[in-house]
């Protein structure tokens, strides 16, 4: 792509990489400033200051980094912005980064040696979704769902328990309680749930719907030795059980 052309193209979002990998990172930060997006680079948790943070889009971020690693950042950063989307990328050999990543509110992750067109598919999902959820918010303000007690607000887009006080959210479990919220009783499938919350970006055989799920179960004070909210029917998917009102 021409200077020209680069120049022209329409503004993506902002995207921050921490990847300790110079090659990698100037691999990344070129893909992602052809496609238009705006790009910082670190290579490490050092330039992640409050005035980056505010103007993301999304973070990609390695998990293997000098100093703190990136399963460090993304715990700290899930309490400071919960709603920040977080892309990890792990070493293809290390299923069990992946599913931790996941546990402690990654949105999506990318297993190294990636391709290209695979990392910007995953990257415009988490845009998009957050963005979708954004819109819904502006376009559904009074859309307020009801269920055992507790309440998930459109609007503000949070959600308190019975006792009414709030409980943070990532942007995936927003994802994934609103999808269950707007189809209560139905036994909905992974495969299905994927679609809708992710964009169909995984496979079905991925713990990612799985590993979610058992997050929103622990947030919602479901038991998950024999939950009752959320409940699972083997080899078809969950089923949410409570009834829901909106108003």
């Amino acid at each position: 792509m021409t200077a020209q052309a680069q120049a022209s193209a329409p503004h993506q979002g902002t995207i921050a990489i921490v990847e300790d990998d110079p090659g990698i990172r100037d691999l990344v930060q070129a893909l992602l400033m052809r496609e238009g997006f705006d790009v910082l680079a670190f290579e490490s948790s050092a330039g992640l200051e409050e005035t980056v943070l505010a103007r993301l889009d999304c973070l990609i971020l390695d998990l293997m980094l000098p100093g703190e690693d990136g399963l460090d950042i993304c715990r700290r950063l899930r309490v400071q912005l919960p709603r920040l989307p977080i892309l990890i990328v792990t070493a293809k050999d290390d299923p069990i980064d992946r599913i931790i990543g996941l546990e402690i509110g990654a949105d999506d992750y990318l297993a190294k040696p990636f391709n290209k067109r695979e990392l910007l598919a995953r990257l415009r999902s988490i845009i998009r979704r957050t963005r979708d959820i954004d819109t819904a918010v502006v376009e559904e303000a009074g859309d307020n769902f009801r269920f055992d007690g507790w309440l998930l607000r459109l609007g503000p887009r949070d959600l308190t328990n019975p006792a009414g006080e709030p409980v943070s959210l990532t942007t995936s479990e927003f994802d994934l309680l609103h999808a269950l919220l707007l189809h209560p009783r139905r036994v909905l499938s992974r495969e299905l749930l994927i679609d809708w919350t992710r964009g169909g970006h995984a496979n079905p055989v991925d713990r990612v719907i799985d590993v979610q799920m058992s997050r929103l179960r622990r947030k919602l004070g479901d038991d998950p030795r024999d939950p009752a909210m959320i409940r699972t029917v083997r080899g078809d998917g969950y089923l949410f059980a409570p009834g829901v009102t909106r108003s």
